[in-house]
């Protein structure tokens, strides 16, 4: 039998227990604004954020590292929205050093290529479409970044024991290596995962389903040279028939994801020479690897009927949960995080009703229920549960093999693309991304959109250049500014093709129109830009009157418009 090897394991980094403060007088329990429990990449992801923006939080967690201990991998692939929030939270250069940067797709049938995509070809973002890492790479860099930036209160070995709702704030009991205490949070976040102890001591139901589907992720180096792409089969010849994943992440790992039999054993499954055994059936009985981790597992799904709940948040898994296809589990959670930091931030500074902390359930439960929608399908696709489905199934690969207009039928696992929202209490017209385009300062400096959001919480309000009558036209938005910046945090730029001296607000060139093409503005239009990134507002010319109620009502819903 060969020798099965093993990689030396990870070294995570771990962090030492600190004393509390609340230890020292259990009678003194003190109310934090933001108490977030969880350290995993949501709750990570929300902590830098804030801090960030110099908004103090708490951080629990009961473990004292991150990732799983051991090698485990989990999340792998990071989509260019989450690497457009990492690049305005300043980690973005680290992932990109240490990760693997992609954008093409390949899926097979057998032998033949049915489907293919590059999604480089329609990106004008300064960061790629997808940098695979391994999930404990970013939880680091993100821990990095707090203890840089300050304001966070990271706690580790905190384990959170109860939690008390009450009218206008949340009690929590904690149990820690010195002792138990207490503390009050005026915003609770549950970011504790998939399957989170606060959810269910709240009663909350989430709708769970469990797949049948089986997998057996293979971590593995080996020196046979591959594409870097995403390669998918929907019925590896290798595999007995089945479906199979290969990427590529860092150190020169491999993960290789093999779909299992219905009744396989997971043990079994799992065993090296069993695991092995199927390498080399893929690459060929000459191939020398050694084993990172070999694990299996089955998806299942939930979604949380409302992601707030009185002055409890739930953020990432503990909301949401969705079949790991097409890297929409943890880049959602991500993206969770970059929609509700801001928020926060501008309700406990009183420059927002608390309303606008609602919206956060109504952008990211439809977002998340999109992503529950898309993946079902593709596990469905690859685990068909009829005879009927099975002969679709065989039909689209066949047709995909000979049609091109077939070939989207087979696209397993749909990647993620940042979400749009639908029309909500303070988006009449609903809201998309914004790619993060690169842009020169009037000094002549490259920035990006990104750049320009970092600090405090602002919106960016943009006055595109006019084809003509440049002065006249902006003269017009800047009647109306000074009323607008007094009701909104704001920033504003206006933007040209090239610089023009003595011009009356700050400039931002565009020599490609970029930023104009994404928004899909025309010239002389005025945009508002959330601090996620997302378009809020666009109005022309003639609409410029209406510019300070329209940027109001992004702050407050129509029911809690303050008074003139």
């Amino acid at each position: 039998m060969p020798d099965y090897r093993f990689a030396p394991p990870y070294e995570l980094p771990r962090w030492p227990f600190v004393s509390p403060p609340e230890l020292q007088d259990a009678r003194a329990r003190v109310r934090h604004p933001i108490v977030i429990v969880g350290g995993g990449l949501s709750g990570l992801t929300l902590a830098c954020d804030l801090a960030s923006r110099g908004r103090a939080c708490v951080l629990l967690d009961e473990d004292d590292t991150v990732g799983v201990r051991g090698a485990s991998s989990r999340g792998i692939a990071y989509a260019q929205k989450s690497l457009e929030v990492f690049a305005r939270l300043g980690i973005y250069e680290r992932i990109r050093e240490k990760g693997i940067t992609w954008s093409v797709g390949v899926t097979k049938s057998g032998d033949d290529t049915v489907y293919s995509f590059n999604m480089q070809l329609s990106s004008q973002s300064v960061q790629p479409p997808f940098i695979n890492l391994q999930q404990f790479y970013l939880e680091w860099f993100l821990v990095d970044r707090i203890r840089e930036l300050g304001h966070a209160d990271l706690r580790w070995k905190n384990r959170v024991t109860a939690v008390r709702p009450e009218h206008d704030h949340v009690v929590l009991d904690i149990e820690t290596p010195e002792g138990s205490y207490g503390l009050e949070a005026s915003w609770l976040i549950d970011a504790t995962g998939a399957n989170s102890p606060i959810r269910e001591a709240m009663g909350l139901p989430s709708h769970p389903s469990k797949s049948a589907d089986r997998w057996c992720i293979t971590d593995v180096r080996f020196r046979k040279p591959l594409p870097i792409e995403r390669w998918t089969w929907v019925d590896a010849p290798f595999n007995d028939g089945r479906a199979v994943w290969q990427h590529l992440m860092a150190d020169d790992v491999w993960r290789l994801d093999y779909q299992m039999a219905p009744d396989a054993d997971p043990e079994y499954v799992s065993r090296p020479e069993v695991a092995g055994d199927r390498i080399r059936r893929q690459l060929g009985d000459d191939v020398e690897f050694e084993f990172v981790w070999i694990g299996p597992y089955m998806y299942r799904h939930h979604l949380l009927d409302r992601f707030s709940v009185g002055r409890v948040l739930f953020l990432g898994d503990s909301a949401h949960v969705v079949s790991p296809f097409g890297a929409r589990g943890g880049n959602t959670g991500i993206q969770d995080a970059a929609n509700l930091g801001w928020k926060l931030d501008l309700v406990l500074s009183e420059r927002a009703a608390a309303s606008l902390v609602e919206t956060y359930h109504e952008e990211r439960r439809s977002a998340a229920a999109e992503n529950l929608t898309v993946t079902s399908r593709t596990a469905r696709f690859l685990a068909p549960r009829s005879p009927a489905e099975e002969v679709l199934r065989r039909a689209a690969i066949s047709l995909a093999k000979r049609y091109e207009f077939a070939r989207p039928l087979v696209n397993t696992g749909r990647m993620s693309i940042a979400n749009a929202y639908p029309p909500s209490s303070t988006l009449p017209y609903g809201a998309r991304s914004i790619q993060n385009v690169p842009l020169v300062t009037e000094l002549g400096q490259s920035t990006t959109l990104a750049e320009l959001l970092r600090g405090p919480t602002r919106f960016l309000l943009i006055v595109f250049e006019a084809d003509s009558e440049s002065a006249e036209h902006e003269t017009r938005w800047l009647a109306q500014l000074s009323s607008a910046a007094q009701r909104v945090p704001l920033r504003t730029l206006v933007c040209r093709r090239q610089a023009v001296p003595n011009s009356r607000l700050e400039q931002i060139i565009d020599a490609q129109g970029l930023l104009l093409s994404q928004t899909q503005a025309q010239p002389g239009d005025c945009i508002v830009i959330r601090p996620d990134a997302y378009l809020a507002l666009r109005l022309a010319p003639d609409e410029s009157t209406e510019l300070s109620e329209r940027l109001r009502g992004l702050l407050f819903d129509q029911g809690s418009l303050p008074s003139h």
